[in-house]
Formats: structure tokens, sequence, C-alpha cells
């Protein structure tokens, strides 16, 4: 196989939680005057909730201050388990990874907190994965490629053998800047804009990764 490690990037990836943060982000904007829309933060997806928050306050005016981001974390906090949606068949990729001889990563512009309560809510084993690397691990987010090569490091995987899996824009810059392959699922994008990113190919949903790779594929029921 080409490949000896997939690093995966979270929201849209493995968890359906963007529309969960922009709520979030949007109740505490509102908390500071600013009726935000859901439209105005698809630009700074998968840049980290610094950008995603801070781009937004930006548009309306707003001064962007880290306070923002915790109280955004403390709304999440209080609706994440009831409002995440969940991917098909996630678990039992990374069971089939695994057992091919795979190695695992997330590698996610979120801060720590938001990947440690997405994944259990998800029903995702963070033992499922080899290390978890997150925003606050690096000091440049995407589209830089700091949290990728961070990953690929604690895997002890050169970056050419890498794969990542995105569903953000900025997150396919990150992978190329990297020097590592990217597999793009069009939940967030359009299958041509995310090709014309950078993305080698395009998936519909991420449990299709399997059969791209030519491993047993079984569709979730």
């Amino acid at each position: 196989m080409k490949y000896r490690a997939v690093i995966f990037d979270m929201d849209g990836v493995l968890v359906d939680s963007e529309h969960v943060i922009t709520a979030a982000a949007m109740r505490c904007l509102a908390e500071h005057g600013v009726q935000a829309r859901e439209e105005d933060f698809l630009p700074f997806r998968g840049t980290g909730e610094d950008r995603f928050i801070g781009g937004v306050a930006a548009k309306y005016g707003l001064a962007y201050e880290v306070g923002m981001k915790h109280r955004t974390y403390e709304i999440y906090l209080t609706i994440v388990d009831q409002e995440i949606q969940t991917y098909p068949g996630i678990p039992e990729l990374l069971t089939t990874l695994r057992a091919a001889g795979l190695r695992t990563a997330v590698g996610s512009s979120a801060d720590l907190v938001k990947v440690k309560a997405n994944l259990p809510a998800a029903g995702i084993s963070t033992g499922l994965f080899d290390t978890l690397v997150s925003g606050g691990d690096v000091t440049h987010k995407k589209p830089a490629p700091d949290l990728f090569l961070l990953a690929a490091s604690r895997l002890g995987i050169a970056s050419a053998d890498c794969l990542v899996v995105e569903d953000a824009l900025s997150g396919i810059a990150a992978a190329r800047a990297a020097g590592m392959d990217c597999l793009a699922v069009s939940s967030s994008f359009p299958p041509a804009e995310l090709r014309a990113a950078g993305a080698l190919g395009v998936i519909s949903q991420t449990w299709q990764l399997a059969g791209w790779l030519g491993l047993p594929e079984a569709a979730p029921a």
C-alpha cells in the first residue's frame, strides 16, 4: 500500500459538528451585540476557533478577544451531546485501517477540549487513534502545515507516506504544504472546489475511504 498512516481532520470528516460550533459562536457573538449569520462562518471553517469566531467578529467591526472562544466552548459543551450528528461507519473504518497496519491520527485546528468532547459524543473511541493533534499544539493552524507535520512526527511516519482526509479548503492547502496527499470528503464544499484546491480525490462519505484505499468496505446499514 502506498500509505503508512492516515491523518483525519475532525469536523466534517469524523463528526458533523460544524452546525453546533456555529450555533455556539452565534450565541456568543450575540452577547456582544453581533447578530451573525451561519453563512458568515463558512470561509473560516477548518482554521481553528480563534479565526472561526474572530473572522466573523471582524466582519461586523467587533474586536476579537480570546474570552469569546472560551465563552463559545462553554456554550458548546452544554449542547454538543444533544446536537452533534454522527457519520456512519467511522469506528468500523478506523478498525479496518488499523487491522491493515495503517497508523491513524486526528489533526484538527480545534482546541483539545472540543476534540475530546466530540469524539465520545459521536461514539468514537479515542483509542482508535495513535495520536490526537489539536490547535493548541501548534502556533500556526491550517492552512499552515504545522498540524499535519506534527501528527506525522508523533506517528514516526514520513510526510510522503501519510494520507490526509479533509473537508475544508484550508485543510487541503495545509496537507499540500506538508507534502502529503489529501483525499477530500464533500461534506462542506462542492467536489469541484475540493479538486481545484488540490485534493487527490473526493468521496461523499468518510467510510468510503476503505474502498478508495483498496481495503474491504462494508456500506453502513
